[in-house]
């Protein structure tokens, strides 16, 4: 690897690292954390069909227009508690996702649900902390609780006495949809107290007879949510008041799990969850979903942070390595191959191994990589484009102007490469004599009318023009890229300046008295063609000895003539008249023996 390709290298690899840095960086801000949960939540929550194991029965509008404005006299519950177990097989749970704390103003409806729930002896009752931030200390030192138990309201001691009891508070994440539930809370000087849906859940397995699927692991006391239903997806329109006026058929609750709980909007207990995020649901419908949850076993759990962070390093470090300096279709194919299979491998480990990864992060950075290498990757072959139309648009033919622009500046690197070459040298016979005789500006404006004669004969043959010395044009063939036929093409360009030279020389008589002639001189053979010089000053052409016998065979041609060597002559064959001078001609820095010819004519293709 040369100099130039590790320099390369090194500024590649240290721009992937810096910007892998700070993508890592933007992730664990939690930036992204908003944007993250939308479309994980578009992932990884599907709606899926219920059993009909687990239903809601709703304390909604039509029971606040019929039965009354909450808060109801605890005998309603009751009744209803009553009505719904006086089937011949009762439900497996009755759960009150309603708070019944300290006595009411009638303490015989107190006693009364108390006396309903110890009957039923299925009821499942709520308890709700009102947490706080406090110091405690350990050993010698502190921390701060951010979630310390300051209050608790729980059932009265009557009810509680006869029921099992489950907290029911619910957090949302920072942008307010809730994705975690948590599972137990600590009370000081107290037996921790579960959550409302795994109290459910382990109290209709002790119904069922059944043994309960492990807790779940938790992160900080919470676990990922993974919802069966949107809103009404356990509640089949079943109002309290239905059951109280006993209008369903208490057998409809046989051995399900049934919960109860507030169900209209002026309730305030309405949340968006990660299976929908536009339609709020009911608090009660959120913990059907846990119990479901519970009773499928299938808790995901999200992976280590840190892991997902060192896996973003990775990908965005290797996708900018890959990016930098690529064409944009294999960088197309790459984007959407590491964007697709990044989605679909997290769904897959989602549902085969519960196991949540932030689906955004690749996708996103990679795909930013992606815009921001096209669109450098264009402003730098456009200044690449320019650079090797600046060195080369003169000198070279459309043709190959082009193919050099696929090369970008590789074509304009330091060195050279051996190629096997048509070399031509055209040179005014006469020049000398008539520069004395007449004023410099006449002088060149005729030197300036012959060098477009023969720049237009070279690049109407598809050479590559190497320089103009004075009155001297040279030029070659098959170089920079291969060419069909470049000993033809480079002798078709010396006829073409032989033919242009004889009206060009009729015009320049009658315009000042003079005219010259041009002697050329074409030889085939390997050369170093590519750039000679220094890197601040630098040279595109070609040199060796097959450069220099073709120069002194132009040296040597009559003015109208064209002198080839034997190795041109022969690669033209049948297409060429050509003259032997045998070796009568001696070239400087060539052994005895040298065949020299003149090319009379040629045949056109």
């Amino acid at each position: 690897m040369n100099n130039k390709k590790k320099k390369d290298m090194l500024i590649k690899s240290i721009a992937a690292l810096v910007v892998a840095i700070l993508f890592v960086v933007l992730a664990a801000t939690g930036i992204l954390d908003n944007p993250d949960g939308v479309v994980s939540d578009a992932l990884y929550q599907k709606e899926q069909a219920t059993d009909g194991e687990i239903v809601v029965i709703g304390m909604d509008q039509r029971a606040l227009e019929e039965i009354g404005p909450m808060p109801w006299p605890r005998s309603i519950i009751a009744d209803t508690i009553a009505m719904i177990n006086s089937g011949e097989e009762k439900p497996a749970v009755i759960a009150l996702d309603v708070l019944y704390v300290g006595e009411s103003e009638i303490p015989e409806y107190d006693q009364y649900l108390a006396a309903t729930a110890e009957n039923g002896g299925n009821v499942v009752t709520a308890a709700a902390a009102t947490f706080g931030s406090e110091i405690v200390e350990n050993g010698e030192s502190f921390y701060v609780n951010n979630r310390a138990v300051q209050a608790l309201d729980e059932p009265y001691p009557e009810l509680a006495a006869v029921t099992k009891t489950g907290h029911i508070n619910t957090m949302a994440d920072a942008d307010g949809i809730i994705r975690h539930a948590l599972l137990s809370i600590d009370i000081p000087g107290g037996e921790p107290i579960k959550s409302f849906s795994r109290t459910i859940y382990e109290k209709y397995c002790e119904e069922k007879g059944i043994t309960p699927n492990p807790e779940p692991d938790t992160t900080g006391g919470f676990f990922y949510i993974p919802y069966t239903g949107k809103s009404g997806a356990y509640y089949d329109f079943i109002s309290v008041s239905d059951v109280y006026y006993g209008q369903v058929d208490p057998s409809y609750f046989a051995g399900k799990i049934v919960l109860i709980g507030p169900y209209a909007s002026g309730l305030q207990d309405e949340y968006r969850t990660s299976i929908d995020h536009a339609v709020p649901t009911f608090g009660v419908e959120i913990q059907a979903n846990l119990v479901e949850a519970f009773r499928n076993g299938f808790y995901p759990r999200e992976a280590s942070k840190t892991l997902q962070l060192i896996i973003l390093f990775i990908i965005s470090f290797s996708m900018l390595m890959f990016f930098y300096d690529r064409k944009v279709v294999p960088s197309v194919i790459a984007e959407l191959a590491v964007c697709c299979g990044y989605v679909a491998a997290a769904y897959v480990l989602y549902h085969a191994g519960g196991i949540v990864l932030h689906v955004l992060w690749i996708p996103l950075f990679v795909t930013i990589l992606f815009i921001v290498s096209v669109a450098l990757n264009y402003i730098r072959s456009q200044r690449e484009k320019r650079m090797v139309t600046n060195t080369f648009g003169h000198y070279v033919d459309p043709a190959i102007m082009n193919q050099l622009l696929e090369q970008g500046t590789s074509a304009l690197e330091l060195g050279g490469k051996t190629y096997d070459i048509a070399v031509l040298f055209v040179d005014i016979r006469g020049f000398t004599t008539m520069s004395e005789a007449l004023d410099p500006p006449t002088v060149v404006e005729i030197i300036n009318s012959y060098l477009t004669l023969t720049t237009e004969c070279i690049m109407k043959n598809h050479g590559t023009l190497d320089k103009f010395v004075g009155d001297c044009t040279m030029a070659f063939w098959n170089a920079p890229l291969p060419q069909e036929d470049p000993v033809y093409l480079a002798c078709c360009a010396a006829m073409d300046m032989v033919e242009g030279s004889k009206a060009l020389g009729e015009q320049l008589q009658q315009r000042f008295g003079r005219t010259v002639s041009f002697g050329i001189g074409v030889n085939w053979g390997p050369a170093v063609v590519g750039n000679i010089g220094a890197p601040l000053r630098m040279d595109y052409t070609a040199i060796g000895d097959t450069v220099n016998t073709s120069a002194r065979l132009e040296a040597n041609a009559p003015g109208g003539k064209i002198l080839i060597s034997r190795a041109v002559a022969d690669i033209l064959g049948d297409r060429a008249k050509v003259t032997s001078l045998g070796d009568s001609i001696k070239l400087k820095g060539k052994a005895e023996g040298f065949e020299i010819l003149t090319l009379d004519e040629l045949v056109r293709e």
